[in-house]
């Protein structure tokens, strides 16, 4: 069965204005961080109204190119997993935000999401966040592309690019607008 998402420029301006008013509201600092329901309310916070599946976990197979993500059959028992990695160090959170981007829990928008979710861990954990203007593209997209064999690129760039700005709002609005320009085609 093929299930096919019509990605447009409104539904990322849309969902870029969500991002920012997550942030804005306050909203961001009642998620909870590291979990996969923390992970769900993000992403109906930013896909609220675009999308009727907004923070629900796919039911349906998703590949990226040649890649196939988590099959929904194990998708339950991956999530129940991810969940439970530790996140004290800085190379377990990696750990975890690779295994999130395998298993691509949602339809459409799972990178911005779990960007947000990472950042928030990061804050929890080691009270720093990524600066994501400090992390070019094309090296960020390879490194994600090659992190579920060997997360060392990964870990290099975002290691480089933290900062312990935690609470600068240009910080966080600068990371979400590098986010969607991540996810523009080339």
């Amino acid at each position: 069965m093929t299930y096919s998402i019509e990605y447009t420029k409104e539904i990322d301006r849309k969902s870029k204005e969500n991002a920012y008013r997550l942030y804005d509201s306050g909203d961001i600092h009642r998620l909870e961080v590291g979990t996969v329901k923390g992970l769900q309310d993000i992403h109906r916070y930013l896909f609220q109204d675009l999308y009727d599946f907004a923070g629900e976990v796919r039911n349906l197979n998703v590949s990226k190119g040649k890649f196939r993500f988590a099959n929904v059959l194990y998708l339950e028992a991956a999530l129940n997993t991810v969940e439970k990695i530790p996140e004290p160090t800085f190379e377990q959170i990696i750990e975890k935000y690779v295994e999130m981007n395998i298993i691509h829990p949602f339809l459409e928008g799972n990178g911005h999401s779990t960007r947000i979710w990472l950042d928030l861990i990061f804050k929890k954990n080691l009270k720093k966040v990524v600066d994501w203007r400090k992390v070019d593209k094309k090296l960020y997209l390879q490194a994600m592309e090659r992190s579920p064999v060997n997360d060392l690129e990964l870990r290099f760039l975002l290691k480089n690019a933290l900062t312990n700005q935690i609470d600068d709002r240009d910080i966080f609005l600068k990371g979400i607008d590098q986010s969607y320009y991540y996810e523009q085609a080339e």
